[in-house]
């Protein structure tokens, strides 16, 4: 089989996409990929990563990271990535299907990836499941969509893009008032000063200072493993290495005194990671009214004033009609907008919402972003957007940005709009 066609197929969060995958690589046949019977075919996806991850620590044996001292576990997500397409390359497979291959990816894995991939096509096949259509290979000939479970096929790359364009949503109502403040002395936030943090030897973070101040809107970008996740950490009390550092969260010394827990009441937090581990049976109305309480999931009687907010911030979101519905049966989408009310419910001074956009199709990454204009808009909490990818719509509202380097030191920090 010549490698004389590429493939794209945009899916959105409704779409069926692991039936479809596996269908494409073992059959049965799928409309418009008639070619690939008997053919050798390989998936590039997170999945295979977690699944040759799991075969390491059961087993105790590398498999694609056999030349490296590294395990797989250990690896930043761009390194996983890079040593998954070696190995599957080394296979000679027939065709690769690709799935959202650069989701998580820093900006210069991304370039890297992709440069990787457009040389590969010249002697494999590529079927590239994608989320966002700016992700599509320039090499690519064939165009679908995947609705649901249903393929459709397109005359032409020009009909493709016109009927698949970015639609931006939009959110009417006023974000809802909280039920009491949260008190907080003075206007800073976060202080790191001059904070140096290292693992095992490796230094992670080195002579970092940083302040966030109430109601900025920071951007927080940096490659794979340049440490934006150890500072987080630091901040939300999850890392002990925040201990004996010139760290001051909300007006206190880290380490004299405070609990996690009061550092939770006045940090709002998510991260997909969240909800894809969450397997607990909640109302999505419930899991609303849990950013209260501090907990994932309703585990006690709510007051009568928690609901009335809630179904504020509900109607906010346009989601009504599925107030009842169990938070797991919701779309990627809708999951992650709830539990971004969640995290804001209380209007926490800080909301740190990482990777968010990660996973998501153009047209929930849309909606997305204009909930968090919102909130930026409309409130006096501190936002911490951390992300790789640019999102249309979000960038101009940034107020400071803030860059790591590889090192783990400050590239810069910019008021937005400065050179």
């Amino acid at each position: 089989m010549k490698p004389t066609k590429h493939y794209a197929i945009l899916i959105n969060n409704k779409s069926q996409t692991r039936n479809l995958v596996s269908n494409i690589l073992k059959g049965p046949s799928v409309p418009g990929f008639e070619g690939f019977e008997g053919a050798t075919g390989m998936l590039f996806s997170r999945s295979e990563i977690e699944k040759f991850m799991d075969e390491e620590e059961r087993h105790d044996t590398k498999i694609i990271t056999s030349t490296s001292a590294q395990s797989l576990k250990s690896m930043s997500s761009g390194e996983q990535k890079k040593a998954l397409l070696s190995y599957l390359l080394e296979q000679n497979p027939n065709f690769l299907v690709l799935v959202n291959p650069y989701d998580n990816l820093d900006i210069a894995t991304q370039a890297y990836l992709k440069k990787k991939l457009i040389s590969t096509s010249k002697t494999i096949t590529l079927i590239q499941v994608l989320s966002r259509l700016d992700d599509i290979l320039p090499v690519t000939t064939d165009f679908f969509s995947l609705d649901t479970d249903e393929l459709h096929s397109y005359p032409n790359q020009q009909v493709f893009w016109k009927e698949n364009q970015r639609k931006t949503g939009q959110f009417t109502q006023l974000i809802p008032p909280p039920l009491e403040p949260i008190k907080i002395t003075g206007d800073e936030l976060v202080n790191f000063n001059n904070v140096s943090v290292s693992f095992d030897g490796r230094q992670v973070l080195d002579k970092i200072n940083w302040t966030i101040k109430k109601g900025e809107f920071w951007q927080l970008i940096g490659p794979n493993g340049s440490g934006k996740t150890t500072m987080l950490s630091m901040i939300t009390g999850d890392s002990h290495k925040g201990y004996g550092q010139n760290l001051t969260l909300f007006g206190q010394k880290k380490g004299s005194g405070e609990s996690v827990w009061d550092l939770k009441e006045k940090i709002g937090y998510f991260t997909p990671a969240m909800t894809d581990k969450f397997n607990g049976y909640h109302t999505l109305e419930n899991m609303v009214i849990s950013g209260i309480y501090d907990s994932i999931g309703l585990y006690k009687k709510a007051s009568d004033s928690a609901r009335r907010l809630a179904a504020l911030w509900v109607k906010l979101l346009h989601l009504e009609d599925k107030k009842d519905k169990q938070f797991l049966n919701l779309t990627p989408g809708e999951k992650r907008l709830v539990m971004t009310a969640r995290a804001m419910i209380k209007h926490p001074p800080l909301l740190i919402l990482d990777e968010p956009t990660a996973g998501l199709d153009d047209e929930n990454a849309a909606l997305f972003v204009s909930l968090v204009n919102k909130i930026a808009q409309e409130s006096d909490t501190a936002i911490v957007f951390v992300s790789h990818r640019k999102e249309i719509g979000l960038e101009p509202q940034f107020d400071y940005v803030l860059e790591m380097k590889p090192t783990g030191s400050i590239g810069k920090t910019t008021l937005h709009g400065d050179t």
